[in-house]
């Protein structure tokens, strides 16, 4: 028998830990990636990873099974992230972040690991506030929809525009800097 995601969540609801793992081992990749993205930091990520379960799992019994369920993980992974980056110290690169982004794009067909997703975030974040920040990599980082970004940051779609139009203008600006055009 095929069991839908909806069906899971309902096992979660009624305390089956072995339904929560089912959703832990499908949607952990998805918040260490955001996590990444926005911390460019990989323990932090895994730390965000690991206090999104925790929290999914303390308020399962919150969620609405109509709306979708990766949107209400997104909303608490990247409140984690916002308040860790208020807590932490400015990310600044490092100087060996230029060579990586220079040797990544040198190469096409190259995929990064985790380490040279940390140094391209930290040089092309640099000057972005939090809220630019998680608008820039939920919208062009994650590939989500302007209104599925609202729903998880809970900006109104202006805002949203207005965070994403700076972010790139920033980063635009930060590419040029480095001598991409």
């Amino acid at each position: 028998m095929v069991q839908t995601e909806r069906d899971i969540i309902i096992k979660c609801k009624d305390g089956n830990r072995e339904a929560f793992r089912w959703v832990v081992q499908q949607h952990q990749q998805l918040v260490f990636s955001l996590g990444l993205k926005m911390l460019a930091d990989e323990e932090e990520a895994k730390d965000v990873v690991q206090e999104t379960f925790i929290r999914v799992w303390q308020h399962i019994d919150d969620y609405d099974q109509r709306k979708s369920f990766t949107t209400w993980l997104y909303t608490i992974a990247s409140r984690l992230c916002l308040d860790r980056l208020k807590q932490m110290r400015r990310i600044l690169p490092l100087p060996d972040d230029e060579r990586v982004l220079q040797r990544f794009a040198s190469d096409e067909q190259r995929t990064l690991e985790n380490s040279e997703w940390v140094a391209i975030v930290r040089m092309l974040a640099e000057g972005l506030s939090p809220k630019q920040k998680l608008v820039f990599t939920l919208c062009q980082m994650e590939g989500l929809p302007s209104a599925e970004v609202e729903q998880i940051t809970g900006l109104d779609a202006k805002q949203v525009k207005s965070n994403l139009y700076v972010a790139r203008q920033t980063i635009r600006e930060r590419l040029k800097h480095l001598g991409y055009e």
